[in-house]
């Protein structure tokens, strides 16, 4: 399991022009899924999200998770994440757990 976290200051995804989610002051976690991955890494990749400290406390200094700085998480699927780029040049997504 790979997870990007980016510090937004707002973010969403559309599809097909509808938003389906958005956010203000949060994270955006792209997330890929590969094979083998359980309910184990999941917790445990929301957890750290959940608790990882990039957002700046009263002392301006990067102290606060996400709830301490009153942000929320917007979760995004992203399976080229999972790529394996080390031979050739065209990437192999085997490793990508299926979409369902």
């Amino acid at each position: 399991m790979k997870v990007l976290l980016q510090r937004v200051s707002r973010a969403s995804v559309r599809v097909e022009g509808r938003s389906v989610g958005q956010i203000k002051l949060g994270l955006l976690a792209l997330v890929a899924i590969e094979c083998g991955d359980g309910e184990r890494e999941v917790d445990y990749m929301a957890d750290k999200t959940a608790a990882i400290r990039v957002f700046e406390d009263g002392e301006r200094r990067m102290n606060a998770s996400v709830a301490e700085a009153g942000g929320a998480v917007l979760a995004v699927s992203q399976f080229t994440l999972a790529a394996e780029t080390r031979r050739g040049r065209r990437p192999s997504f085997g490793r990508a757990a299926s979409p369902t």
